[in-house]
Formats: structure tokens, sequence, C-alpha cells
């Protein structure tokens, strides 16, 4: 999302500057990588750490400066090791957070707003906000918190607070703390000027006690600030006609490609190839939020009917057993792939027929969006992103192009399966839903200029706290 509306925002005429960590990794992909005379060097409580930051131009207007500070980003995995995280993920993200505040206030081209994303980045909110309480705080930049997914908060046990070198005025329940731990999310939450989240039916289940999350209290107080902006898709790497990925290109005019890439991706997996066979997929993480139990219940029940169901994924070494063991005593008709491959996730947009996404809730959604460009007609619960995205037949005849169902369960999600397969058999109005799928314009160039405007109303002179 960042590195897709940074290149948007650049593309429109602006002046932009992604900031994200030197992983493991990122040198080696990434040739062309320069020093920036900028040294980092921090406090964290009472030690202190350096760090250095490198650039990379890939479009023009649009900066990304890597934070390298290789004891705390040079590692294996991004947050975690073997299911559980990291000790000094506090330390890791507090340095990387007063790594983005430093170079807000103090790069060259000074930066009018300073646009944050999760926990990670939290308390550079706080920073910026505590910059501007001192006397010499003029032309500190405004600040934008986006909450991708409320569940993750980056909470820590209360002494973590000190290696912010902050006053411990703001460790109370207005501002970081949060049942006595400090909650780097709920800092940006507090001291953000505005917060977005990634889609408006996400931004107003958020302030409700079921998706709160424990903070839904702070985000009512805060819901003049709060504003729902669906992500989008980059169409230049969803592109039916022009993807390195798809063997066999297709278009809404054309569709023989999609039907060979189906046949294609059926015996990759080992089904048996056929066209008359509605295929559906899943790909994702295998979590409780993606709604995996409903999604194998369901299956249990229509495995019965003729129709085939591939899946991607990792995730909950459980629901990982579950999948493998479905597709094990229904070898002709489930077919489970556990781990994570680009090239098979394009694939399987591409070629199936329907694409399930059953979620307990979703802040926004990706897939979905894909499934729609590329014609895989989506089966979704109304939630969040996903009931902003999909139409059904039953709100728009004339503009549908997916199914929803609402009550979270496997007999609930069983129906809308069996709505699609009724679907399949009529062709005209099949055509019809792939028609509206594939033409629904879901692009960044839209989402940029949702974001500049909440830019704006962060840049205007408010004191909420």
């Amino acid at each position: 999302m960042a590195g897709a509306l940074g290149k948007a925002l650049a593309q429109a005429g602006h002046r932009v500057g992604l900031v994200t960590p030197l992983y493991l990794g990122v040198r080696e992909r990434f040739g062309g990588l320069k020093p920036l005379d900028f040294p980092l060097d921090f406090p964290l409580g009472l030690a202190r750490f350096h760090g250095e930051v490198w650039t990379l131009e890939p479009h023009p207007g649009l900066t990304v400066y890597f934070i390298d500070q290789p004891e705390f980003y040079q590692r294996s995995s991004l947050y975690q090791t073997h299911g559980a995280d990291y000790p000094d993920n506090a330390e890791r993200f507090l340095f990387f957070s007063k790594a983005i505040a430093h170079l807000a206030l103090h790069l060259a081209w000074e930066p009018e707003v300073l646009h944050l994303n999760d926990w990670q980045t939290g308390f550079a909110a706080l920073f910026i906000r505590h910059q501007r309480r001192q006397p010499e705080g003029k032309g500190v930049p405004a600040t934008c918190m986006t909450i991708h997914n409320l569940a993750y908060q980056g909470q820590f046990p209360p002494g973590q607070y000190a290696l912010a070198n902050l006053p411990w005025d703001y460790f109370n329940p207005d501002g970081v703390e949060f049942y006595g731990k400090v909650n780097c999310l709920k800092a940006g939450i507090a001291f953000a000027d505005v917060i977005t989240a990634v889609s408006p039916g996400y931004a107003r289940e958020i302030t409700t006690d079921q998706f709160g999350c424990g903070l839904d209290g702070l985000l009512r107080r805060r819901q003049d600030a709060l504003f729902g902006i669906l992500n989008g898709v980059d169409y230049q790497e969803w592109d039916t006609t022009n993807d390195p990925f798809l063997p066999h290109p297709y278009s809404l005019r054309d569709l023989s490609g999609k039907l060979a890439g189906k046949l294609e991706l059926q015996k990759e997996f080992g089904l048996p190839p056929n066209a008359a066979v509605p295929l559906f997929g899943n790909i994702g993480r295998l979590v409780g939020q993606k709604g995996i139990d409903i999604l194998l219940g369901a299956l249990e029940e229509m495995v019965s009917a003729n129709l085939q169901f591939v899946l991607l994924g990792t995730g909950s070494p459980e629901f990982e057993r579950a999948c493998q063991d479905l597709a094990r005593r229904f070898p002709s008709q489930v077919a489970v792939r556990i781990g994570f491959d680009e090239r098979l996730s394009h694939r399987i947009e591409a070629g199936c027929d329907f694409f399930l996404m059953p979620s307990c809730f979703e802040p926004c959604g990706l897939n979905q969006m894909y499934a729609l460009r590329y014609g895989a007609i989506p089966i979704v619960r109304a939630t969040g992103g996903l009931d902003d995205t999909v139409v059904d037949a039953r709100e728009d005849a004339p503009r549908a192009d997916g199914i929803k169902f609402n009550e979270y369960s496997a007999q609930a999600l069983a129906k809308a399966i069996r709505k699609a397969l009724v679907l399949f058999q009529e062709p005209e109005a099949l055509a019809h839903f792939r028609a509206n799928a594939m033409t629904v314009d879901f692009s960044w160039a839209r989402t940029a200029d949702n974001y500049l405007a909440a830019y704006k109303r962060a840049m205007q002179p408010q004191e909420h706290l």
C-alpha cells in the first residue's frame, strides 16, 4: 500500500519519501542504493544506538529511505522467529519511529505531511507532537496515521516506555497507556492530526465494541478526524493482458486465455481438468480472521456438489493441517499448497471462476479486488472493505459483480457457494457479473486524491489534546 500510494502521489507531481527498515535481502535485491549523509544517533532509554540511511529513487519524485541498523533489521524474518515475537521489538520499532520523525523534521526538502502506517510507526506521531510543543516547534509536519488492522497494536510492558526518552506525562489513559501497558498503535491514534482506516466500512466498524479491539472509545472521541479510504490496486501489476505470471493473457473481449489458465491450474494442482466444473479459490493467511474455520465447514458440506477448490496460504499449524486433511480426503475436488508463491497467486486469481473470502473481519482486503479484475467472481462476507468493494445482486442487480453473505457461519457460506453454482449454470448471468467485475475501477489515482484531502485536513490548525 505504501509503495503504490507513494508512486501514485509522485506521478501526480508531489515530492514523496518512503521510509522503511533496511531488512535482510533488500540490498541484494535492489542495486544502486546510495548512502545519505544523514547519520542516526538516538537514545533508547539509557543506551544509544547508531544507524545509517541509504536511498533509492525508483520513480521521478519518489525517494525510498532505508534505515540501516543491522542489529535490529538484518534478521531472517520481520517480526517473529519460530512463531514468537522478537523480544526486542519495542527497541527495534521505537528506533525506527525516532528515525522517521528525525527525517521528517530535518530533510532538506521539508516534508509537509508525515504519513504513518500501523503500530510499528505509531510513536513517530508522538515524537512529532512533542516537538510541536517545544518553543522551536515551528515548521513541524502534520501527521496522518493509517490503521491497516486494529488487532495488531504493538503492546509492551510499561517499563519499555522509557525507551522513548519522553516525559512520563504521555503515559496516561488519554495517551500511550493501555491497561497498564505501552500501546504503540494507540500513540498514533491519540497524537496524529488525522487517522485513516483502509476502507469506509472498517472506519465505521472500529468505532464499535465488536471491532474496536479496546480502542473504540478513543476512536469515537477522535471520530471527526477519522476517515475511511479504500486501498487501491496497482493495475500495472494486476493486468490480465500483460501479466508476466500468466502463460495465457486474456481480456473481457477474449476470455479464451482464462479458460486455458483454468485447465492448466487444475492440472498443476492435481485436479481433473474440466472446464465444466466450477473452480473456487482462496489465497491468504490461514488464521481465524480470514474465516478459515467456516470455509472448512462449508467445504465439508459442499464437496458432494460438482465443484473444485484450490487454496494457497500459510498460517496456523492447526488450520494448515485441517486444509491438508480435507485435500487428502477429497483429492479430486480439493487441492492445497502451503506457502507463499507470487506467481501461483496470480494464476489462481486468473484461473478460478469464483474466489472465496469469508473473513470474520476485513479492514480492506486486496484479493477480492484482484479477483474482480481477473474475472473470478468474489464470494465474501459483508464486512469492512469486502462490503465496500463487492456488489451483490440483491443490492444492485445491474452492477452486480459478486456474492455476499452476512452471518458468520459455515451454513451461510455454503448457501453463498450454492448461489455461485447456480450462477455458473447461467452463462448470460455469469457473463454479466464478470463484465461488471473486470471493468470496476479501484485504481490508486482515485485513492491518492482521497489521501490528499486527508493531508489537507491534517495541515489545518487544530489541537485535539
